[in-house]
């Protein structure tokens, strides 16, 4: 129209005053704009963002004025679900009619109907609607029933429509999928006798390999392991490539204990990242290394999409294997958004300080603390792993640093206050190390690692010794084989004089477990004992295993001043 007024304008023939007139056309133009409460798109964009506030009520409201505007029956039916579950049936009829209006199927409106009904309590209308629905011959029908169902409020009142309208005489004939699907709505809904009812009705009809497999995992929640196992069976036997049942019968065998046969089923077959990673945690469980080892070469050379969805798995069969470096650069190709990301970046970092890049290691948890700064978990570990590092290091003041900004992010946490206080004992701060311990207690009362830490604080400050004593004696009930907690009574034994006792003590906590302190202990108490011959070879073999042992070179400035 704008075109034809502007080629009227350049016609030829018109006076000056008639040209002059027709020379702004679109004044004369009047262009009628909807309000709001009119405007179709307006208000659909008023139940979208009603729809991110999650204010249900303003959406339905939206959508309904939407549906009078449109002839579309989508919007109807949207229209109609936002009334439904808001529960607003004046408004959920009205959409209904109107999405009838406008063609909705029978199935459809059964469906709504029935949502409906059950939201009003009205059972006998709600299973004459689902009657409706499930005999309408859609090919949907059984899945939309139920979702009805699972949508529904009172889980008696859905278990009631299942029995009575899902049986084996109503299920359609040749869709053992709709079969399946009732049978675990079933044991959803706690119905454990209709659930293994449907599912053997499905195995004797079908026999399908899903049939078998669904069946398996009813009789396994059952406590029927044996039966599980023999539909197991049947349906690889009628399946036998298929990924997920292989894994699903691995699995079971695995919780049996049978290691070694989930391992071989799963290696039998075609692999994927999810078949590689069970049989990794399978060998672990069985401390089988040589599979490991085996597994490590076999994902190295699978397809590269395997590869990629288990760099984190690669990481770790390469650390297991001692393969450091490898780790590493396995670690580096986990995708930011794999699940085991974090995870990965966090093994870098104690790798990257095993093999002498210890700088690189604090330098990446800073970044990584940065980006993990709105993740409390996250960053809290972080501050952990860079505190342990720093232990490792030696240096306490950073380690404690480090453990204040984790207590920063989740304050009185017990397993930070007790690594805090270690540091602070380690670093000498006594007093600092000794309230963290007694906070720790307070948290935790008896914990057997706190005692220990505290008795052993105290003992080696050579204070609170009848406490330190009973502290350290609780630990030992607690876990009587633990060498640290042995060289703990051993040292408060010297402590109190009793240097034949601890003498004994230390010894056998030193040929338990070589740990540098526990020598560094053993040492100086059979130097007091007058035998510094022992005492020197003990210290020669500490100064093997860490020749960097603050312990024992103040240890021998002392006793040989």
């Amino acid at each position: 129209m704008l075109l034809a007024l502007v080629g009227c304008a350049a016609l030829p023939g018109r006076s000056e005053n008639s040209a002059t007139a027709s020379r702004q056309p679109l004044e004369r133009l009047q262009v009628v704009t909807p309000d709001a409460d009119h405007d179709l798109l307006a208000q659909l964009m008023v139940g979208e963002m009603a729809l991110t506030r999650t204010d249900l009520k303003e959406a339905s409201a939206a959508y309904n004025r939407a549906m009078m505007l449109s002839n579309d029956p989508r919007i109807a039916e949207l229209a109609t679900g936002m009334a439904v579950a808001i529960r607003d049936d004046a408004a959920a009829q009205r959409a209904i009619a109107r999405w009838q209006a406008l063609g909705a199927k029978p199935a459809e409106l059964a469906q709504a109907r029935g949502q409906l009904a059950l939201g009003q309590g009205n059972t006998a209308e709600a299973q004459r609607q689902l009657e409706l629905l499930t005999e309408s011959g859609d090919a949907d029908a059984w899945r939309q029933f139920g979702r009805v169902l699972v949508g529904g409020r009172d889980p008696a009142q859905a278990s009631h429509l299942l029995e009575t309208l899902a049986t084996p005489q109503r299920l359609p004939a040749n869709e053992v999928q709709a079969w399946l699907a009732m049978s675990e709505l079933g044991d959803r809904l706690g119905r454990t006798g209709y659930s293994q009812q449907i599912a053997e009705a499905a195995v004797k009809r079908f026999g399908t390999a899903e049939a078998y497999a669904w069946d398996a995992q009813l009789k396994y929640k059952a406590g029927d392991r044996k039966g599980a196992q023999a539909m197991f069976q049947k349906a690889i036997a009628k399946s036998p490539k298929n990924i997920r049942l292989r894994l699903a019968y691995a699995s079971l065998l695995g919780q049996n204990g049978d290691y070694a046969g989930a391992g071989k089923l799963l290696a039998d077959g075609p692999q994927n990242a999810d078949t590689f990673q069970l049989r990794a945690a399978l060998a672990a469980h069985a401390n089988d290394t040589k599979t490991l080892q085996r597994l490590y070469g076999q994902l190295q050379h699978s397809p590269e999409d395997v590869r990629n969805d288990s760099a984190y798995l690669l990481g770790q069969l390469a650390e297991m294997q001692g393969q450091k470096e490898d780790a590493l650069k396995w670690y580096g190709q986990v995708p930011d958004e794999d699940e085991h990301a974090f995870d990965a970046d966090l093994r870098s970092t104690v790798l990257m300080q095993e093999l002498g890049r210890s700088a690189e290691a604090h330098t990446q948890l800073e970044q990584m603390q940065a980006d993990y700064l709105d993740q409390p978990a996250q960053l809290r570990r972080t501050f952990e792993v860079d505190a342990e590092l720093y232990m490792r290091e030696q240096q306490y003041a950073k380690a404690d640093a480090a453990y204040t900004r984790a207590l920063q992010v989740a304050p009185d946490d017990p397993g930070l206050l007790y690594g805090r206080g270690l540091a602070y004992a380690s670093g000498g701060k006594t007093d600092l190390a000794i309230r963290d311990l007694r906070r720790v207690l307070e948290l935790k009362p008896g914990d057997a690692d706190a005692s220990n830490a505290l008795g052993f604080t105290l003992a080696d400050a050579n204070r609170d010794l009848p406490e330190a004593e009973q502290l350290i004696q609780i630990a030992r009930a607690a876990k009587p084989d633990d060498p640290a907690i042995a060289d703990s009574w051993g040292w408060v034994q010297y402590r109190l004089g009793h240097l034949d006792q601890a003498q004994q003590v230390l010894a056998g906590a030193w040929q338990s477990q070589k740990d540098a302190d526990v020598g560094v202990h053993l040492g100086e108490v059979l130097w007091r004992l007058g035998r510094q011959e022992e005492a020197r070879r003990v210290f020669d073999e500490v100064r093997k295993i860490d020749p960097k042992n603050n312990a024992l070179h103040e240890t021998l400035k002392r006793l040989n001043p």
